[in-house]
This record gives structure tokens, sequence and C-alpha cells, in this order.
């Protein structure tokens, strides 16, 4: 049987949810669980979260999902509703939801009995500079001054575009929150992703939102896992199932890409982009055997990946760490020219999953 597997580690995913308590102690947290929790799966992951306070995801269909595996924790549709019928639907399921537009606010206007009698908090959303979702600054205050006279519990969020960097827009973006935080007090407040948690602890406020940093992958270009206190919760593992001893000058893959300069050993293992297993590199990568690192060479292929173990000691049948404990997706992304995120994200369900 072609042994490809993903395999979660639930007491990972637990350390990485009290590292978030660790850093932000006083204020609540919203885990992330979009997306099929970051491509980890919902099923598999969220009793390892259960000590969180809320769940937020992008959906309806995600957050139905959450509540069915999940009837206690509040849920935060944190992109809205789609369409006014989803109202009803998030009412009845006792989901909060996000406006960010004008017609989000009436949908909620026409259902607010029903929202308020569920004791619902709404969430407001600026739009401090990132400019992809939220009402502006100009009109933001007139929006929470008339739902807070109707009744609603509002919390003010935004989104950082630049909180895994140093960019003038961060300042812009933390004033502006502050300035329509002061305006609308009493008011409750959410602006910290992974990346801002770490970067601004005096802007955690009532909520924080972890969500990439919960499974074990860093929401920084310059700092890894290790440096941030995290353990990776995913293991990607394929096997060896052919070696081949090639000549100098003999071709590897597709395309011909890839030229021995000298006599190889080259091992095929049994993962490739139908998989999940990213096909494009700006610059070499590599996989995990026994924690050394070991050069993937030519063109990664739909279901195989060819890998240099000249003068290692493998055999067919030797597993092999796509990425994980060793091999970071993050720096497998790196070579990708991508983000750990995405990876993550796009895996295909072809791998078996196994959940430790």
């Amino acid at each position: 049987m072609r042994q490809a597997t993903v395999c979660i580690d639930r007491e990972a995913l637990k350390s990485n949810l009290d590292r978030v308590k660790q850093l932000a102690p006083q204020a609540k947290i919203l885990s992330m669980v979009k997306a099929n929790a970051y491509g980890h799966g919902i099923k598999d992951c969220l009793a390892a979260l259960d000590s969180s306070d809320a769940f937020g995801v992008a959906c309806l269909n995600e957050a139905l999902e959450v509540r069915q595996l999940n009837d206690q924790h509040s849920i935060t549709l944190v992109e809205g509703i789609f369409a006014e019928h989803e109202m009803q639907i998030a009412i009845a399921n006792h989901f909060e939801v996000m406006i960010h537009q004008q017609q989000q606010l009436q949908w909620l206007l026409d259902h607010q009995q029903a929202y308020l009698t569920k004791g619902l908090k709404v969430w407001v959303k600026l739009n401090s500079g990132m400019n992809r979702l939220g009402f502006k600054a100009d009109e933001i205050i007139a929006v929470i001054q008339q739902l807070k006279a109707l009744g609603f519990t509002c919390v003010l969020s935004m989104h950082f575009a630049n909180a895994d960097i140093d960019h003038p827009l961060s300042q812009q973006q933390i004033q502006q929150f502050l300035d329509i935080k002061a305006a609308c007090a009493p008011i409750l407040a959410s602006c910290c992703n992974s990346a801002a948690i770490y970067k601004w602890p005096e802007l955690h406020f009532d909520y924080v939102r972890p969500g990439i940093m919960l499974y074990g992958a860093s929401p920084f270009a310059d700092r890894n896992v290790r440096d941030l206190g995290l353990q990776p919760v995913m293991s990607f593992h394929a096997e060896i199932i052919a070696i081949q001893q090639i000549a100098t000058g003999e071709y590897v893959g597709y395309g011909a890409t890839f030229q021995a300069t000298h006599p190889m050993t080259i091992a095929v293992v049994s993962i490739g982009y139908g998989d999940g297993y990213p096909r494009s590199y700006h610059r070499q990568n590599f996989v995990s055997i026994n924690a050394s690192a070991v050069a993937v060479v030519g063109r990664v292929s739909m279901d195989m990946i060819a890998i240099d173990i000249t003068d290692l000691d493998v055999e067919i049948g030797q597993v092999v760490e796509l990425w994980g404990k060793d091999r970071l997706v993050d720096d497998v992304a790196a070579a990708n020219g991508s983000i750990g995120y995405e990876l993550l994200c796009r895996l295909s369900q072809r791998p078996q999953r196994i959940v430790v």
C-alpha cells in the first residue's frame, strides 16, 4: 500500500494554545479554525482547542460544521454573512457575526430583535488602511453608536496588513483603531492576530485571534516556530519506493531539468503535487531523513519526487519527513516562494490521516 501520511499531534496543538494564554493572559481567545483548521482537519483539532473561549470561521458552512462538533463554544463569522437568509441560520445556531459593510448592517437591523434575544455580540470591522474589509473611520463611529443605542454589545475589530514586518502603515492602523475605540467607549476590542500577539502585547484588549501559531507555523519570515515557543502540529511523511544509480551526465525527472555532475544514488519518494506537495521551487528544497537534510532533485511530479541519497545508508521503505518536526513547513514554503499557511491549507485528502 502506498504510504503517504499526515499526522496531527493534538498535544502540540494544546501546547500552542497554552502559549497564546501565556502571551495574552488577560484576553479571551478566539481560535481561528477556518479553512478546515488551516488544513489540519476540524474534526481532528477541535477537541484540542476546547479551552479556547470562542472559535472563528470564514463562512456559514464552516460555522455549521464546528457547531455540529461543539455545541458549547461561541462561534464568530469573521467575514460576516453573505446573504440575508444566512442571518436567520446564524441566529438559530448562536453564531456571532462580523459586519463590515452597509448591506450587512441592514440585514442585522432587520433581524435585531432575534439577534438581541439570543444575547449575541456583534463584531464591527474597521478598515484602518488594509482596504480589504471594514467601515472607514468616517463612518464606523455612527454605525457603532446606532448599534449601541439599539442595545447591541459591540466588538470593535480590525486586521493588520503588516503585523509580521515593520511598516509605517501599522502605526497608522493602530492610531486609527485607538481613536475609534476611544470615541466609542465603552466598547470591547480585538485587533491581534498571531503576529500581533507577539509584537504588540499592549493591544491584546478583550480578544486575541490566533491562527497560524496554533498550528505550529510561524507568522514571521525571520523567526521560526522554535524561536516563538511553538510546536509543529502537522507532520507529513512518505516512503522511499525505488532507488536508482545514475551516472555522470544522466538526467532525473520531467523536463530533464536536473543533470548529475557525478555518480549519484537517487531515491524515489511516494509523494507529489497530487498530494499537495509543492512543485515549483525558487531555491533548493530539502526533505528530512533521520533529522538530516536531503536535497530534492528534478521536478516534482504528480505522485513522486526524487531525492539525493548519495552516501546515505537508506533502503526502500525508509520514511521521509516532507515537513514536520525537523523540516519545518515554513522552510519548505520559503523554498517554494510561498508561505506555510498555503502549504498547510492546500494539502489534498489523498494522504492517510493519523491523529496522535
